[in-house]
């Protein structure tokens, strides 16, 4: 059957079967693993997925591709240690997603994809924040994300990658690492971009629970950080929070009334919001 990838859904389907390898290395998937994928696509990660796993639960929003993956893999199917989904993983309501991850992956779960790269943001802000995470994410993403995401590690610094919205939204709930970069010929059709192997494991809410601090507050707070990349964290954050004293925090911190948002590292927003 001859599938044609949909621009529209972001579809570049991996042809590389080191970075599949990679992949499952970085998962640490085992006999005793459930997996969530998300956009299997033909399945060639899904094949991989299945030799290793005790069940994987696929969730395919493509309709073209629904019925070849249910021929492809009936005999899986049947057995039970396959189930596709039809839709769109970003549709699914969190508190629904949750409920069935409950009941059909029972006490853990990772999630090992090749997700079309415009999601990346959404689909991790979802499971990240989730009140069911994953033990592990390893997904396929944009280097130059990647590399965001992990910026303050020694590599990037020295590229001069710097923090970001994106890269404490996704450390304050787990530890991220870039397993290898994935040259973009290695897609079909190739993308414009290379990619990269991106984990984020030991995924939690410790951080808001050990250190007091209200998930929902620590979210307004950087964001107002991160409002106006140009102007000085202070400025910011005074002209939101006006009833804070943020020049005694920031001193109390031991942080520069001059420094911009993107020169934070995790530890020092802990610092900052330390009561």
């Amino acid at each position: 059957m001859n599938i044609r990838p949909k621009k529209s859904l972001g579809q570049n389907f991996l042809k590389s079967k080191i970075a599949l390898q990679k992949m499952l290395e970085a998962g640490e998937v085992n006999e005793q693993d459930i997996i969530l994928e998300v956009g299997p696509g033909k399945g060639i990660l899904t094949e991989k997925l299945l030799a290793k796993a005790k069940k994987v639960i696929a969730v395919e929003k493509d309709d073209r591709l629904i019925s070849f993956l249910q021929e492809k893999f009936a005999g899986e199917i049947s057995a039970g240690k396959l189930e596709i989904i039809h839709g769109d993983i970003l549709e699914i309501p969190r508190s629904d997603l949750s409920a069935d991850l409950r009941s059909d992956l029972g006490i853990s779960y990772k999630i090992i994809a090749n997700i079309p790269y415009y999601i990346t943001g959404q689909f991790l802000r979802k499971f990240l924040e989730s009140d069911y995470p994953p033990e592990k994410i390893v997904v396929m993403v944009q280097k130059e994300i990647a590399q965001r995401i992990i910026a303050n590690d020694p590599s990037q610094r020295r590229a001069g990658k710097k923090e970001s919205l994106l890269s404490i939204s996704v450390k304050v709930f787990g530890q991220p690492k870039m397993i290898m970069k994935v040259d973009k010929n290695n897609f079909s059709p190739a993308p414009k971009v290379d990619s990269a192997v991106l984990l984020i494991s030991n995924i939690s809410k410790n951080f808001f629970i050990d250190n007091k601090i209200s998930e929902k507050d620590f979210f307004a707070i950087l964001h107002a950080g991160f409002a106006h990349k140009r102007k000085i964290l202070l400025s910011n954050l005074k002209t939101i929070f006006k009833a804070v004293d943020w020049e005694k925090a920031f001193i109390k911190a031991n942080i520069s009334v001059k420094t911009r948002a993107e020169d934070l590292s995790l530890e020092n927003w802990k610092k900052l919001l330390a009561k």
